[in-house]
């Protein structure tokens, strides 16, 4: 039976030490800030953005949320995105996803200025992930990554099999766990015979978006099972893992939910804290 790779635990670590980081900000005179922009009223969005201003109060976080309807024309959501940017008291700003039809996400996504983009998704964010150099980088590939090192669990020589290449993990995913020295092969929906190339890894992670795609067969004995795969079932969510099966095998799993996930609002408030550095503050 699996041991379980505790997000939960995990987290509270790292907010504690957030919370640590923060203080020593403020003692500088730089109270650290997280600005959240929400368009329209998709309950879900509603939801994570009250989430996270919860959390950036337990942590002592400046947090300010503008809420807009979804009639908003997209030149106003630019014009207070570009206010954002030149508020030098707001050093993270993050777009509540989905944008209302006629919005194009990838405009608003770039008008973010790179130093403050949280979220990691900017194109020149996206060129530091593969030149290997300093920038904001998405929270759930993060977040796989942390889960496994903060569990003891050495990454370097080990065979990574990564299944999912989309843009918010698999893709920026691939680039950060090779800086720690993996082997990586990358799987999608176009791989013949999946299990195949599983049942090799010794690190397996399953981004995919597909609920309890990875079976008990799949996964070689005693292989380190991350689940990055949130999917709504009927009587609440699942993983892409079929965790009952699965754990029966693996040496190490993440459950969904309590894995992968409970890491990653802290892993946005820790880009904050980075932006502040990369915006010219020094530690």
């Amino acid at each position: 039976m699996a041991q379980l790779l505790d997000g939960k635990a995990v987290s509270k670590i790292l907010k504690e030490e957030i919370r640590e980081e923060i203080a020593t900000w403020k003692e500088k005179g730089v109270q650290p800030k997280l600005a959240v922009i929400l368009v329209g009223d998709d309950p879900a969005s509603v939801v994570y953005a009250r989430s996270k201003q919860k959390v950036c109060e337990g942590i002592g976080m400046a947090f300010e949320l503008f809420t807009m309807p979804s009639s908003t024309p997209e030149a106003e959501i630019l014009a207070t995105i570009e206010k954002l940017n030149n508020d030098q008291n707001v050093h993270g700003i993050m777009i509540e996803l989905p944008l209302p039809k006629g919005i194009r996400k990838e405009t608003v996504m770039a008008a973010v200025r790179p130093d403050k983009d949280v979220d990691g998704v900017h194109p020149i964010n996206r060129g530091y992930i593969l030149s290997g150099e300093e920038g904001l980088f998405p929270a759930t590939p993060q977040s796989c990554i942390e889960l496994l090192l903060r569990s003891g669990v050495e990454i370097a020589g080990k065979h990574v099999v990564i299944v999912g290449r989309g843009e918010t993990v698999g893709k920026p995913l691939v680039f950060l766990i090779l800086k720690h020295n993996a082997t990586v092969t990358i799987c999608h929906s176009k791989t013949p015979d999946l299990g195949a190339f599983t049942r090799q890894a010794d690190i397996l992670i399953a981004a995919v978006g597909r609920a309890k795609l990875i079976k008990k067969e799949m996964v070689k004995a005693g292989a380190i099972v991350v689940d990055a795969g949130i999917n709504e079932i009927p009587g609440g969510i699942c993983g892409d893992v079929d965790f009952e099966a699965v754990q029966d095998v693996a040496a190490l799993i993440s459950p969904v939910p309590g894995g992968v996930g409970s890491l990653t609002t802290a892993l946005i408030m820790r880009n904050v804290l980075k932006g502040i550095v990369l915006q010219g503050g020094v530690r």
